[in-house]
């Protein structure tokens, strides 16, 4: 297995595995993440997962206090993220959670969906709801997954002029991806649908309802 550890910033490191979308991959990330949250060095602030890589960040004066003969707080962070990834080779890899969302595809952009990939817009909603999609990654706005798996035949660009204000629970599609949008802003990407279900709750000891290596149904309601 190849990957690159380099430092982020004075208080962040980063393991990288390369510029890849890789179910696989994504999965070891997932299971680095699992690591440091079930076995935190002192000093450990977060861990954020990417698709191919894991960012952790940390508090350089706790690690120096705890570590006081090691010559830098990095070179403590990466041995750490080493020994990490050594483990993980007798690691169980854990079953994803499959989350199903309810949509109504009833959005402004279903029809330049389907004229863009010459389909009807039946035919657009048979196929997003057919794939299984992979959550890679979590980003852009608190809750806001980006999913993975979807149909090529569907794929269509951002629009030109993004939006102002997209509601929230809008169901959209950029390139060959889909996400929802936790939270209202605005965007870009081509609105098929909406979802009543919330994504974010603020206040909540468990504020998102999507976590990076979740998967993900469609499901179409009318």
């Amino acid at each position: 297995m190849q990957f690159k550890i380099f430092a982020l910033s004075d208080s962040a490191i980063t393991i990288d595995f390369g510029a890849v979308i890789d179910v696989g991959i994504n999965t070891i990330v997932g299971q680095l993440f699992d690591y440091c949250s079930k076995y935190p060095f002192d000093g450990f602030k977060e861990a954020v997962p990417a698709y191919a890589s894991l960012t952790v960040f940390y508090d350089v004066l706790q690690i120096r206090a705890s570590n006081p003969d090691a010559k830098t707080a990095f070179d403590i962070v990466q041995n750490y993220l080493t020994a990490a990834i050594q483990s993980l080779e007798s690691a169980e890899v854990k079953e994803p959670n499959l989350i199903e969302i309810p949509v109504i595809y009833d959005g402004e952009d279903l029809a330049f969906v389907a004229s863009h990939n010459n389909l009807s817009t039946a035919e657009v909603i048979q196929i997003h709801t057919q794939a299984t999609y992979r959550v890679y990654m979590m980003g852009f706005l608190p809750g806001f997954a980006y999913l993975g798996g979807m149909d090529e035949r569907i794929a269509t660009p951002r629009k030109v002029s993004p939006r102002a204000k997209v509601p929230a629970g809008s169901v959209g599609i950029a390139g060959k991806q889909t996400g929802i949008y936790p939270l209202e802003s605005p965007g870009g990407w081509q609105l098929i649908g909406h979802t009543d279900t919330p994504f974010f709750t603020l206040g909540s000891s468990d504020p998102t309802l999507l976590k990076a290596g979740d998967l993900v149904r469609f499901v179409a309601v009318k």
